[in-house]
């Protein structure tokens, strides 16, 4: 059969390889594709309809992975077809294009017919599916590499940004690859019982990432992988520092080695942050150093230069980007974990990561973030600890938060393996919104595990949670 690409001009819908296929750097060249693989991918269709498109919509096969116009136009209507729930078969297909003005466009019942002959069994659907994703990733591939390339000639300045948005657009098209699918249970099994022999083997002790917090420690068993923890406080309640508190006990733990511990600090500078730090770890009094008031040959100085010392030689990695989406967010930890293995991810905090599409509902793009958040500890198998403002429904109710005070989107409570809140004792002083000499840590959510409150020791000057003592 003649290439059908030849037979139909260039349409919207061809996802920009008329692009590709139109750049200087591809003249007499043809993007990677196959008319007869994505013929023989519809015959199946339409030989055991439904079960294969929800195989194709499975394994992320989009109309714009079809480079025939003809061929892409059909497999858009066996899609619709299956999402409206309509049978799937010749006569229903060939009826819903005309319907819609679209048959003689693809060539007719004669061009139907042909490619409905092509195959006649199913059991290859598999085999061109991979195909054809892969032909389409290639395309994609080119199209990215070939804009970078023609970027570079018309290149203005600010290199970072440029080589960021590079990386980005090729992180986007390799995040497309097609997912793992269902395993059978004997994987599965075998995994959790590799973690419940380590159970039993350490009698209680931790299984996961230490939090530097021994009551808590004692309900989560540390912060495991893969999942997804949510610090939920109001604001001025002290989460950034707690958050630090627990990145210096991942990476520098009393006791054990240490995991490698990323930050992301979408509302503090690194600087900043590491002055926090110092001044916690040697316990400086933070104000009494803004004011000058300490000797510069003291002891103060000499535990500040040792805790330098510590965090210097330390795993702790701090990004302060701004204006974060939660693809940059995922890209830059994929990129820091495949040169330094991270076994903890800090995001302070939620909230602050800028949407991906301004224009849908708030509540759409909090979930949109949660949901990246979630996949990102999954995909890097590491536990994610993520930064949340509570409304402001406790306060005036003059009650303990609850899970409902999660701001703005009722998906991160259903996202997170384990829901953390920060509050003051009940016994406060309200006139100041601050954090107080003790605060309350409640365990509202753990999927494997209880769920209580604990209290915490603050060090307001040095800006530290301690174990609580009376």
């Amino acid at each position: 059969m003649p290439d059908e690409v030849s037979k139909f001009p260039r349409r919207s819908r061809d996802n920009g390889s008329s692009d590709v296929a139109n750049s200087p750097l591809l003249v007499g060249r043809t993007a990677p594709h196959s008319i007869e693989a994505e013929e023989y991918l519809l015959a199946c269709c339409l030989l055991d309809g439904n079960d294969t498109v929800a195989r194709c919509l499975e394994g992320k096969i989009s109309p714009a992975a079809f480079y025939g116009p003809a061929n892409r136009l059909v497999y858009e209507k066996l899609v619709e077809l299956y999402n409206k729930g309509s049978a799937i078969d010749l006569a229903v297909l060939a009826e819903e294009l005309k319907t819609s003005k679209q048959l003689d466009e693809i060539g007719g019942y004669a061009f139907l017919t042909q490619i409905s002959g092509r195959i006649p069994t199913t059991a290859q659907a598999g085999y061109f599916i991979e195909k054809l994703h892969e032909l389409y990733l290639l395309r994609e591939l080119i199209k990215v590499a070939t804009g970078a390339v023609e970027n570079c000639y018309s290149y203005q300045g600010g290199l970072q940004e440029f080589i960021d948005k590079v990386e980005q657009d090729i992180f986007q098209v390799t995040q497309d690859r097609i997912s793992d699918a269902a395993k059978q249970m004997k994987g599965p099994t075998m995994e959790a019982m590799n973690v419940i022999n380590k159970m039993m083997m350490k009698k209680g002790e931790l299984t996961g990432v230490a939090s530097g917090f021994k009551d808590l420690d004692a309900l989560t068993y540390g912060f495991q992988k893969a999942e997804m923890i949510v610090l939920a406080a109001r604001p001025s309640m002290g989460k950034t520092s707690l958050a630090l508190n627990m990145a210096e006990a991942a990476a520098m733990p009393k006791r054990g080695t240490g995991v490698n511990t990323l930050v992301f600090s979408l509302e503090m500078s690194s600087s900043q942050l590491a002055m926090r730090m110092l001044c916690a770890r040697a316990k400086v009094n933070m104000k009494l150093l803004r004011d000058g008031l300490l000797s510069k040959n003291g002891d103060e100085q000499q535990r500040l230069l040792h805790a330098a010392d510590e965090f210097s030689k330390s795993g702790i990695y701090i990004d302060d980007s701004s204006h974060l989406t939660i693809m940059e967010l995922r890209a830059k930890a994929r990129r820091l974990h495949a040169r330094h293995p991270i076994g903890f991810i800090i995001v302070d905090y939620l909230q602050l990561l800028s949407p991906t599409d301004p224009k849908v509902p708030r509540e759409q793009q909090v979930a949109e973030m949660s949901r990246g958040l979630k996949s990102l500890a999954k995909e890097l198998e590491v536990p994610v600890l993520v930064l949340s403002q509570l409304n402001r429904a406790a306060e005036k109710e003059n009650r303990t938060p609850k899970l409902s005070d999660l701001r703005e989107s009722g998906s991160i409570e259903q996202d997170a393996d384990v829901v953390l809140m920060l509050a003051r004792p009940k016994d406060a002083d309200e006139k100041f919104q601050v954090a107080a000499d003790s605060a309350e840590l409640i365990v509202a959510k753990q999927r494997n595990g209880p769920v209580g409150e604990l209290k915490l020791t603050f060090l307001r000057d040095i800006t530290r949670f301690e174990n609580f003592t009376q």
